[in-house]
């Protein structure tokens, strides 16, 4: 475990833990502990309002429950983000744009139809040339340095749909997804048989491109992939441990998330 100091802070958004642990990787990881995931929303709204002060212009999106509260402090607030591009972690292979579980849909529920943005990418599943898709997407991520990077975190420390085993230097891929994560995913679906089976995922490599990195982490069911990323060994088993390395990450998870650290 590496060494760490901690303070609590009480502020107009409540009473949170900000500990800054010197990880295994070498970098300094601050660790951002709330009440339950409403608080994380509101404290990860405030760190993105800050950097859009600071001139950020490129976000990169997740999708899934874990980043919901964060997007409805977005759609609540009066911020404007139409000089501000967006670049979506992934997306299905084989979901058409209208199917409600494709996370276009999502995006444009959550967030885009009331927060218009100057431009929105997402990876194309339908392509016919996955392929060429992938090489899009990869020239989409470098003509748009992504200046804040959104991630949750699966039960088995995949961050975008980069799953164990996927190598540090991959950029932009088609994933067969792990049976852990359709399990995950299957409840947004009727029959666990709906979830598809492949995604096209920014890679590890184009997700550590990022100036800043903001890991949301809510729930018992996180607490030992958190635990992992942030005191385990640098590991292709557990890809969100690579964050270790990089130069800025900031976790936010709640008192279940980080009860392990």
């Amino acid at each position: 475990m590496g060494t760490f100091y901690g303070t609590w802070w009480l502020t107009k958004i409540g009473i949170y833990h900000i500990m800054v642990i010197t990880t295994q990787g070498g970098r300094k990881m601050k660790i951002i502990t709330v009440k339950d995931d409403l608080a994380g929303g509101k404290v990860a709204f405030e760190i993105l309002s800050e950097k859009l002060a600071a001139g950020a212009k490129t976000l990169g999106l997740a999708t899934g429950s874990t980043p919901l509260t964060l997007y409805q402090e977005i759609v609540n607030s009066d911020l404007d983000f139409s000089d501000v591009t967006s670049i979506n972690l992934d997306e299905y292979v084989g979901l058409p744009a209208e199917n409600e579980q494709s996370y276009v849909a999502f995006m444009r529920q959550h967030l885009f139809d009331v927060k218009p943005f100057q431009q929105n990418f997402l990876p194309d599943g339908l392509a016919q040339d996955l392929q060429a898709e992938v090489e899009r997407y990869d020239a989409i991520i470098d003509s748009h340095p992504i200046d804040l990077q959104i991630l949750g975190i699966g039960r088995n420390g995949h961050i975008g749909f980069n799953e164990p085993g996927t190598p540090f230097d991959m950029t932009t891929h088609v994933v067969d997804l792990a049976e852990d994560t359709i399990q995950a995913n299957s409840r947004f679906f009727d029959s666990i048989d709906q979830v598809p089976k492949q995604a096209v995922s920014m890679g590890i490599a184009s997700i550590m491109k990022s100036k800043t990195i903001l890991l949301l982490a809510f729930g018992e069911q996180k607490a030992d992939a958190v635990a992992k990323m942030v005191n385990g060994p640098v590991t292709e088993d557990l890809p969100a441990s690579i964050l270790q390395k990089h130069a800025d990450v900031i976790v936010i998870a709640d008192e279940a998330a980080a009860s392990k650290l």
